[in-house]
């Protein structure tokens, strides 16, 4: 796709303000970009047309994990004989409290942030309108930005950083949208609860906001084409299922929904096609949670060769492939690379030292080392911090729902697809010595995925009750590549659940 015509005024116009890097999104991701851009002494500005901390602050990480804490609570007290605990959760102090979480969606504090670490803050929707050229406009992402006196035009010396994330998906379902369908937005900011809720979509957000919704009161029913969490291992997903069932969620699997009828009363039908034939549900609200896109649509990528409404391909540097002169990068969801915030604030510190060091006052070993001209062609040293080197067989992701879930690396079927030869080992949890202290009748399983020819772990997940906290090991091991036989010389605590550890170790027969 060709690029902007040179007559454009936009890329005529002498710019309003340069600095040496701008970044381009204001959430998690671009705020460790430009922290770390800054380091070297260069000028960093963020462009931000919403609240500075971005969607995980406001309306993804953080409400999310404070609606779906209490319920976890509740059933953590349950579980120890002699605790007395109260039958029913109360959705007002719930809701207040994911208030207090994202700050009542006020960004001051955000904004102090960048202000106190050198950082300027411009407020607008960015849009590329050249090499190394930002448009600001005011005007909301579907407004005409063709309005020149209302823009301000930014420009970099070195380098533009896009972290713009990722957008929902709205299926062209006949009717849906006429039925003023959620989004994960609306879902955590929820001010009012439905009395009924139906989740299109059995992923991350889909399985959450079913257990929260039915911890706050809402009869919920989930509508999944396929296995719940289709990426984790099978028997992840078998438990979450079960979890969900026994809280009083009605999980339909095998569903394709079909059709969307607003009712008279408010709240919509939903029709679908299902293993049983077709049928349907109804609900208050609806909540469509079928996946999320790299957020490129309105971004201006067309003015640079780029097609948009797809993802930014990067190289392990994050510099975007199919642009010339090494000024462009990006980082997070929107490279299609990652989806999770603290994978993304990874990418956002590796990109931030790239630029950095190729751009600001450093050493010229740290230069070489982060690919900086003269070095072409040099690959960064195994696992150096100037290459997104965790994304590949690293990457992290915890599941807040009942039991949770928890994984590191590849799953077996991924490890045996990229021709590794691997044995899945797994142990169940409850058999621990450390189960019964932390809850009666604590069920759980912990698998590892093991290279059989190195000997090192490259897999792991783990179910169960608070199992989050088990997961960084599991993930120093795999990003140290450290061999099962001195692994067995890390000796876990007794009585605790990592014990599992040593047992995982026996059943693969050290």
């Amino acid at each position: 796709m060709g690029g902007m015509s040179s007559s454009d005024p936009r890329t005529q116009a002498t710019p309003d303000e340069t600095f040496d890097v701008i970044v381009i999104g204001g959430g998690p991701v671009g705020e460790n970009a430009a922290d770390r851009a800054s380091r070297t002494g260069l000028s960093v500005a963020v462009v931000e047309a919403e609240l500075v901390g971005g969607e995980c602050s406001y309306w993804a990480c953080m409400p999310s994990k404070a609606l779906l804490r209490p319920g976890a609570a509740l059933a953590a007290a349950r579980a120890v004989p002699g605790v007395e605990a109260s039958p029913t959760l109360d959705p007002g102090p719930i809701l207040a409290r994911r208030d207090e979480m994202v700050s009542h969606w006020d960004d001051s504090g955000q904004v102090q942030w960048l202000d106190g670490a050198g950082i300027s803050l411009v407020r607008g929707l960015g849009r590329l309108v050249g090499p190394r050229l930002v448009e600001v406009s005011p005007e909301d992402p579907d407004a005409d930005v063709d309005d020149l006196p209302a823009t301000r035009l930014l420009a970099a010396r070195h380098a533009v950083i896009v972290a713009t994330g990722s957008v929902p998906v709205l299926p062209d379902t006949p009717g849906l949208a006429e039925t003023d369908p959620w989004s994960s937005r609306e879902a955590t900011s929820v001010q009012d609860v439905p009395a009924s809720l139906v989740v299109i979509g059995g992923g991350v957000v889909g399985v959450e906001m079913a257990t929260a919704f039915t911890d706050l009161g809402s009869k919920v029913t989930l509508l999944s084409r396929g296995r719940l969490l289709g990426r984790s291992e099978p028997f992840a997903s078998e438990a979450v299922a079960a979890g969900l069932r026994a809280i009083g969620v009605d999980v339909r699997l095998g569903v394709s929904v079909t059709g969307a009828t607003s009712l008279p009363d408010g709240g919509a039908r939903l029709a679908y096609d299902g293993p049983q034939g077709k049928g349907s549900v109804a609900g208050a609200q609806v909540l469509v949670a079928t996946g999320r896109v790299p957020r490129t649509g309105d971004l201006g990528v067309e003015a640079v060769g780029l097609e948009p409404g797809k993802g930014l391909a990067v190289d392990d540097q994050l510099e975007v492939q199919g642009v010339e002169g090494g000024w462009l990068f990006a980082c997070g969801d929107v490279t299609g690379r990652v989806a999770t915030t603290h994978q993304g604030k990874y990418e956002g510190r590796v990109v931030g030292d790239v630029v950095a060091a190729r751009f600001g006052k450093v050493r010229p070993e740290e230069a070489r080392a982060a690919g900086a001209s003269g070095s072409a062609g040099e690959a960064p040293e195994p696992w150096s911090r100037y290459a997104a080197t965790a994304d590949h067989g690293a990457k992290t992701q915890v599941v807040f729902t009942r039991p949770e879930v928890a994984s590191v690396g590849l799953t077996e079927a991924e490890a045996k697809k990229a021709g590794l030869p691997v044995r899945a080992v797994s142990y169940k949890l409850g058999s621990v010595s450390g189960a019964v202290l932390v809850a009666e009748g604590y069920e759980g399983t912990a698998q590892i995925v093991v290279d059989t020819e190195r000997q090192v772990i490259v897999g792991a997940t783990f179910v169960g009750p608070d199992a989050a906290e088990m997961l960084h090991a599991a993930t120093i091991a795999i990003v140290g590549q450290v061999p099962l036989a001195r692994l067995w010389h890390a000796v876990p605590a007794y009585p605790t659940i990592s014990e599992v550890w040593l047992r995982l170790l026996e059943t693969y027969g050290l």
